[in-house]
């Protein structure tokens, strides 16, 4: 991989991370993470069409009449959402029943067609596969970690199952009963969590910034 494709990729993670970066895609991510299964699913099912979508438009780019480019835009991320959401009510319907409502709702997810538009309908096909796989793990890795943190504070246990036949991959209790905090479980703590990953992610990149201009 070359240093630009790392550095392009590094920055869909750390400094434009289109969760705690960008602040994109924040209702489905604070509604959902309550557990790592719904964060992976999730992922990898915003990631899955972040990349199909791009590849698709940027393919599509030169043909696309400028005047009704969102609207065909929409098109192909809906169409891309509808096959995912089939997928995952067939294969893996516990997955499908806790996800409910947000797998459509990947349609109107802002990074989605954010990355259309701003980067697809501009570059060749293979750089923007790699953007939408960048933002795409940049969110899921969002998603891992609000929901490893509300988790554990709120129930104690890191538990991870097998989306299709929903058996126990590991499960393992951290924290003892009388010492969670409930209130991780809640739309609160979603927010709280969000917050201090937020600025966090705020800190370490103004802090990475003020390193390169002291050189």
């Amino acid at each position: 991989m070359s240093e630009k494709k790392k550095s392009s990729f590094a920055t869909g993670l750390i400094a434009e991370n289109p969760v705690f970066g960008l602040y994109l895609g924040i209702c489905s991510t604070l509604a959902i993470s309550t557990n790592i299964n719904n964060a992976l699913g999730m992922g990898v099912a915003v990631t899955f069409v972040l990349i199909m979508s791009n590849v698709i438009i940027s393919l599509m780019r030169k043909i696309i009449p400028d005047e009704i480019r969102i609207p065909v835009y929409i098109v192909i991320i809906a169409s891309l959402v509808t096959i995912v959401e089939m997928l995952i009510h067939a294969y893996a319907p516990s997955l499908y029943t806790a996800l409910g409502a947000f797998i459509s709702l990947i349609v109107v997810n802002c990074i989605i067609l954010g990355r259309a538009e701003a980067f697809a309908s501009k570059n060749p096909v293979l750089p923007s596969a790699f953007d939408g796989l960048s933002m795409g793990c940049g969110y899921t890795l969002s998603l891992l970690a609000i929901s490893f943190i509300r988790q554990l504070l709120g129930t104690g246990i890191i538990s991870l199952s097998n989306p299709f036949t929903d058996a126990t991959i590991f499960s393992v209790t951290i924290i003892p009963e009388n010492y969670i905090i409930s209130l991780f479980t809640s739309q609160t703590g979603a927010f709280l969590t969000f917050a201090i990953c937020a600025a966090a992610l705020s800190a370490y990149v103004n802090k990475q910034k003020k390193k390169e201009a002291a050189k």
